[in-house]
């Protein structure tokens, strides 16, 4: 991803790479040039980046899944003192397959059965996905659940596949279908620079893609 985001922001005439920083690098250094940061690593390099922006005041967008409790405190934090897009997926396409989940659970309710399908490469780790998960919460929070556990989840690791992830809401006699898929991660980084664009001008706090193309302040 970090490749990818530097290609797109070199053909941008918005955005100007400062540079990219690895572990072991010289993070502040980096940030003392740039005016925000986009962060696509891995759960072990996100604290050193959280704390940096704090430490320079810069905005940032987080794209990074698979965060402990620990580090999603240590956002919170971040976010009381710097603007943070964190969303566990940068699609536009996610957002608003997201924001219609929620209506359709609220007008449903809970007589409808709900499978959350999701298939992604078989490099990926966690399962069910972060989107998956997220997409559960969503639903669950609009039926007034406090969790989960009535939302069934299946699972699929199989080729190269981006990722898919299919929602049904089902009784006996009818059944409802969301679908998205992802043919090229470069869905993310064209995700990921949006969010760029738009946090620059946001007042501390913690947003999602939500905010970003819907507004407003969670």
């Amino acid at each position: 991803m970090g490749q990818a985001i530097a290609e797109s922001i070199g053909q941008s005439a918005e955005f100007e790479l400062t540079g990219i920083w690895r572990r072991g690098g010289d993070i502040d250094g980096l940030l003392a040039q740039s005016d925000l940061v986009i962060d696509f690593s891995l759960p072990e390099g996100t604290a050193r980046v959280l704390q940096a922006v704090m430490d320079h005041g810069r905005p940032l967008v987080c794209g990074v899944s698979g965060l402990s409790e620990s580090q999603v405190e240590l956002l919170g934090r971040a976010s009381g003192r710097v603007p943070v897009v964190y969303d566990r997926n940068m699609s536009l396409g996610i957002a608003v397959l997201e924001r219609s989940v929620r209506a359709a659970a609220t007008a449903l309710g809970a007589d409808f059965d709900i499978e959350i399908a999701e298939v992604h490469h078989l490099q990926k780790k966690d399962a069910p996905s972060g989107t998956a998960l997220m997409l559960g919460k969503a639903i669950a929070e609009s039926r007034g659940e406090s969790g989960t556990g009535a939302i069934r989840f299946a699972v699929e690791r199989r080729g190269e596949v981006p990722g898919n992830h299919e929602i049904t809401m089902s009784t006996a006699t009818e059944k409802l279908t969301f679908a998205h898929s992802v043919t090229t991660r470069q869905v993310f980084v064209d995700g990921a620079l949006r969010a760029a664009h738009w946090v620059i001008d946001q007042p501390p706090g913690q947003y999602s893609m939500q905010d970003v193309l819907f507004g407003g302040l969670k």
